[in-house]
């Protein structure tokens, strides 16, 4: 869940430094159950670290392993991950996730869910809040390890995932707003957001034959972070498209 809130969904009540216990391993009976029929909706980033580990171009990670779907966003479309024919994850073997240390936001976040206030910002952050799940099936609930909020988000190094998805909700609440209008769905700047959003490598690819980074006042630092990190490429299309729909952007001219 991430998404601005003001009151707590009935019946669901923030952790907060409250610690809860939890396991998954191959000897929890429910292994892998989880990784079944799932209806996993990908990030960008998400998008960044699966076709990093799997070694293949974002392009075919895109046509080979996704769904384009219509999402919450009525301007702009989701992903979501495609089952094997057996309708489990396609990165599970029977030892488990074959991508596990690039395992999207939803998997490393569970048992978990966050949400996001960004009506109350604290110290200039939007302030999150984690809630517990428990399904049925899952036993790994009745476990002995025990987390707190915090150690949890460290042992399954959610931080970075979290800021990479805050800064596409940025982004997809400006795309909720309707942007291209008049262009219809499909559009040439709709065409550039998802490219930015989900296809890096087209984007590099496209950034490197238009000489687009000679647009921007870019220092060496800048160039040498987007040359080397597909992230930084991300945040560096993302502030061109604020420019482009909103004339607003970090990034100055030449």
């Amino acid at each position: 869940m991430d998404k601005d809130i003001k009151e707590f969904p009935e019946g669901l009540v923030p952790l907060g430094k409250n610690e809860f216990n939890f396991d998954c391993h191959p000897d929890v009976p429910c292994f892998t159950n989880c990784c079944k029929k799932v209806e996993l909706i990908l990030y960008p980033y998400d998008v960044i670290r699966l076709k990093n580990a799997l070694k293949i171009d974002s392009e075919k990670f895109i046509h080979e392993h996704v769904n384009v779907i219509k999402g919450n966003n009525p301007y702009f479309p989701s992903i979501m991950l495609k089952l094997g024919d057996d309708e489990f994850c396609p990165y599970l073997e029977k030892s488990g996730c074959t991508v596990y240390m690039d395992r999207p936001s939803a998997c490393r976040t569970y048992p978990l869910e966050r949400a996001v206030d960004r009506t109350n910002p604290k110290a200039g952050r939007p302030q999150d809040y984690y809630f517990l799940t428990n399904h049925e099936y899952c036993h790994g609930h009745k476990e002995s390890r025990n987390f707190s909020v915090k150690s949890w988000l460290r042992n399954q190094r959610i931080d970075e995932f979290n800021n990479a998805n805050d800064l596409w909700t940025e982004m997809d609440t400006l795309f909720a707003e309707n942007p291209w209008k008049g262009e219809g769905v499909g559009g040439p700047k709709q065409q550039m957001a998802f490219m930015i959003s989900y296809n890096i490598d087209g984007f590099r690819r496209f950034c490197d034959e238009r000489q687009a980074y000679k647009q921007f006042k870019l220092n060496k630092d800048e160039r040498r972070r987007i040359d080397k990190d597909d992230l930084e490429l991300q945040k560096f299309g993302f502030e061109w498209l604020k420019l482009i729909l909103t004339g607003k952007s970090s990034l100055v001219a030449r």
